[in-house]
């Protein structure tokens, strides 16, 4: 686990691919519950992350991520509302967000009630304004840190995507024919007016022995992500 050492009053950690029980391509911390690994592999991966940061499994608020922009409030124990960022203002209630490539995001509000946010946000979740979303559900004063994900070093695309990301935040998330979706990010959280901006700068598909990738693994991956509450 990647502990962020942020503002205080709030327990926040990404997940590597290491600790788990599942095996194969899947092995060993997989989390996420939409691939071909064992249910019960996945359910005693999630009960090991949440007991490292010191949670109830059973009060876990999980999305179904679906690439867009819905950041929805998290409710304890429930899973399947369509979304890609969660927040609350509730102690106690943790909430995961998983990935395979895309970015994890933690945004946490400093002034007033303490407020926590977490965003999947990929490709497409970028374009559609997941963090400018997530950053509006929480208001007031928030900072941010942007977990692993694929870096330009390892991201090609079509020219077609190079071109919308261009026209939307410039050319510097642009790198020959790969995509800086990292940079874009950032971006996003600046125009939001997020101005404490840390990053786990760590490319998922060059570290095969800490991170699931989606894109290096062929589809046939796992997934690791972001958990934190409101302490």
């Amino acid at each position: 686990m990647i502990r962020w050492d942020g503002p205080s009053g709030y327990v926040v950690a990404f997940s590597t691919r290491r600790g788990g029980v599942s095996t194969g391509p899947y092995s060993s911390l997989n989390l996420g519950l939409l691939t071909d690994d064992d249910g019960a592999n996945v359910g005693e991966n999630r009960r090991r992350v949440c007991a490292d940061v010191g949670t109830d499994p059973q009060r876990l608020a999980m999305n179904r991520q679906v690439h867009g922009a819905i950041v929805n409030r998290a409710r304890s124990g429930e899973r399947g509302t369509p979304g890609d960022g969660l927040w609350t203002d509730e102690q106690h209630l943790p909430m995961l967000k998983v990935t395979a490539d895309c970015l994890p995001i933690a945004l946490a509000r400093t002034n007033g009630r303490p407020g926590l946010a977490l965003l999947h946000a990929g490709r497409l979740g970028l374009l559609e304004g997941i963090v400018a979303a997530g950053v509006a559900e929480l208001g007031g004063s928030v900072v941010a840190i942007v977990g692993p994900g694929i870096g330009p070093c390892c991201y090609e695309v079509g020219a077609e995507i190079l071109d919308v990301y261009r026209a939307r935040y410039g050319a510097t998330v642009v790198r020959g024919r790969n995509l800086d979706i990292r940079a874009a990010a950032e971006q996003s959280l600046r125009d939001a007016g997020v101005t404490s901006i840390e990053h786990v700068d760590l490319c998922t598909s060059c570290n095969p022995d800490k991170f699931f990738s989606h894109r290096r693994d062929g589809g046939v991956t796992g997934r690791q992500g972001v958990i934190g509450y409101v302490a």
